[in-house]
């Protein structure tokens, strides 16, 4: 008895070793074909410097709609069809701060309304500023104290979180309520210190929400300007003054472009996505050019490596997920009203830079087991499973139960070019991208396989 079970244990193990081998074999194919024949480093070219940002409702975002349909047949999708999504129109327009104390000139700041912010209509709005560093000292104030002043919310991105995203939930609380905690003590307009890892003068933008009708701006200013603004405002009395032309303009038809590969065994749909809209400033290279890309990537090489998908592989660009979310939502109703039965769904809106692993929001027996693929994973610098996010887009799909995921690049340059002019094709490295398609389809090829 003894022998036979040492026996069936020894083919047990070898067993495991021969599947362990093909699919170490078919990491390193994919690896081979994407860092030497991948694309998306040259389509993010295209995408960044022949369209550049696109903001959804804008001419050029329906540009991007066009660009990406051409990519995912060129890729070779079976099925390629845009989705139709209503999608919020928001302008910025000219705008214009400026500060002065008592008895000098005026002095301009660089700055940037916030996005879904309401504008000046076109007049100038001032008043005196009034500084605070946190929601704490904001809820000590009195209406009086804060009535027909600027507020300035001087709360600084963390530096002391490892993990930068920490950081940037911490400080996001400002971006999206300022305005709305201004006005309701009847204060004129907000400023914030922009969301940034770095110490420079570019301000970030970025989505706020108002709490009620009452609407009044929220702009945003850079890491260096705020400091020095503090600064002033220790000895002296500042004026405020704000001219901006922003606004809500309505909804716009608009589309999510989906591409697929048909499943072979069944029709059930493995999902890699980004969002293709981006904020209306930089090019949207990072965020989210690169997860756009990246997503095509797989699915050029499924068809390039003539691997036969057992499931229906499904890149979406979806539309909207900076001021919004419309694409994401409308996803998940179509598919819920369609019975569409989808097993696991991923998304890369993190960046470019160096893939360190994989985010699993899903239950434990699939992230174990996802989890036990990580020596395979290991010899391409994905190392990192303990995380449990998802990406915004995919929210819809995992209240339906779907186990979705997120790729985890290396973090500590995104927050410093997040969401502001400097997020341009130059900023993105060409291997680094690449091996972010690399560790995506190695992943879709593992769950499509296993799943």
């Amino acid at each position: 008895m003894k022998h036979i079970i040492t026996t069936a244990l020894l083919l047990g193990s070898m067993a495991i070793s021969a599947q362990e081998k093909q699919d170490s074999v078919r990491f390193a194919e994919i690896s081979t074909e994407i860092l030497n024949r991948g694309k998306a480093y040259t389509e993010l070219r295209d995408l960044t410097k022949n369209i550049g940002h696109r903001l959804s409702g804008s001419e050029s975002y329906e540009k991007a709609v066009k660009w990406a349909e051409e990519k995912l047949r060129d890729a070779g999708a079976d099925k390629v069809w845009l989705q139709e999504v209503m999608v919020p129109v928001w302008v910025r327009g000219k705008e214009s701060l400026q500060i002065k104390a008592s008895n000098e000139k005026w002095k301009s700041l660089k700055m940037l309304s916030l996005g879904n912010s309401e504008g000046t209509g076109g007049k100038d709005i001032s008043g005196e500023i009034i500084m605070v560093r946190s929601m704490e000292e904001y809820e000590k104030l009195t209406p009086d104290q804060v009535k027909d002043k600027i507020v300035f919310f001087n709360y600084p991105f963390s530096q002391s979180y490892i993990e930068t995203f920490r950081g940037y939930s911490d400080a996001a609380k400002y971006r999206s309520t300022a305005a709305s905690l201004t006005a309701k003590k009847g204060g004129k307009f907000a400023i914030i210190r922009s969301l940034s890892s770095a110490f420079d003068d570019v301000p970030h933008t970025g989505a706020m929400r108002y709490a009620d009708d009452k609407k009044i701006p929220a702009v945003a200013i850079g890491s260096n300007i705020a400091d020095e603004l503090a600064g002033l405002l220790k000895t002296q009395k500042i004026i405020a003054k704000l001219n901006s032309n922003c606004g809500m303009k309505g909804e716009r038809l608009s589309h999510s472009v989906i591409g697929e590969i048909t499943g072979k065994k069944d029709q059930s749909v493995i999902v890699v996505g980004g969002h293709l809209d981006s904020w209306d400033v930089g090019e949207g290279a990072h965020d989210d050019g690169a997860g756009i890309v990246q997503s095509i990537e797989v699915l050029r090489t499924f068809k390039n490596l003539g691997i036969k998908n057992n499931h229906t592989i499904r890149v979406v660009c979806f539309a909207n997920e900076e001021n919004g979310v419309k694409g994401g939502v409308q996803y998940g109703k179509t598919a819920k009203e369609n019975n569409e039965k989808h097993i696991f769904a991923i998304e890369t809106d993190a960046g470019g830079f160096t893939p360190r692993g994989i985010s699993l929001d899903m239950n434990e027996e699939k992230r174990k087991q996802i989890q036990s693929w990580s020596d395979l994973f290991l010899p391409y610098g994905i190392y990192d499973f303990k995380n449990t996010y998802s990406g915004t887009d995919l929210y819809p799909l995992h209240d339906m139960g779907i186990p979705t995921a997120e790729l985890v690049p290396d973090s500590q340059r995104y927050f410093d070019i997040h969401h502001t002019e400097e997020d341009t094709f130059e900023k993105v490295n060409r291997r680094e991208l690449l091996l972010g398609a690399v560790a995506m389809t190695q992943l879709i090829y593992m769950i499509d396989k296993n799943w």
